[in-house]
C-alpha cells in the first residue's frame, strides 16, 4: 500500500499526540517560530520612515530602533518572545562584555531561521522550562561588534 503523502508519518503523530502543550507549539519546527522568523526577517528588511519631531526636527532613516520599541513589538507577538529576548540579551551582555543592539537582535531572530539558542530561550520562556534555560545560556555565542571591533 502507498504512503499517503498529505499525512505526517507515524512517528510525528504519536509526537503531536503526546504532546502536552498546544499544537501550535508542538513540532521539529514551530509555526510560532516560522511566524517569529518571518515578522523579524521583515523588520530587518523594511527601512524605517523618516519622521519629523517638533521639538527635534526630522529623525535619520537610517537611526537604529530604540530596543525598548523593539521589545515592545516582540511582545506583541507573544509575551514569550519578548521574554527569551530578554534573557538572550542579558546572558549576553555578561558572557560577552558588551550589550547588544536591536538590529543585531532583529538578525539574530532572522538570519537562517533564527539563532537557534535564541529559539530554545524563547521556547523555554513560553514553557517555563527553568531547566532548558540553564542549559542554553552558555551556549550563547559572542559575536564582534561591528562598531566597536575588541
Amino acid at each position: 500500500m502507498a504512503a499517503n503523502s498529505n499525512n505526517p508519518p507515524a512517528s510525528a503523530q504519536a509526537h503531536v499526540a503526546a504532546c502536552h502543550c498546544p499544537r501550535l507549539f508542538c513540532g521539529a519546527a514551530p509555526r510560532w517560530i516560522t511566524a517569529l522568523a518571518a515578522s523579524a526577517s521583515l523588520l530587518a528588511t523594511v527601512p524605517l520612515q523618516a519622521q519629523t519631531s517638533p521639538a527635534h526636527g526630522p529623525i535619520a532613516a537610517d537611526a537604529e530602533m530604540p530596543m525598548a520599541d523593539f521589545l515592545a513589538l516582540l511582545r506583541q507577538i507573544a509575551p514569550a518572545v519578548e521574554q527569551g529576548a530578554k534573557v538572550y540579551l542579558g546572558a549576553y551582555q555578561l558572557q560577552c562584555g558588551r550589550a547588544l543592539g536591536a538590529a543585531e537582535l532583529r538578525h539574530a531572530l532572522a538570519r537562517e531561521g533564527g539563532d537557534p539558542v535564541l529559539l530554545g530561550l524563547i521556547r523555554a520562556a513560553q514553557q517555563q522550562d527553568s531547566a532548558a534555560r540553564l542549559h542554553l545560556i552558555p551556549q550563547i555565542q559572542c559575536t564582534a561588534d561591528a562598531e566597536n571591533p575588541r
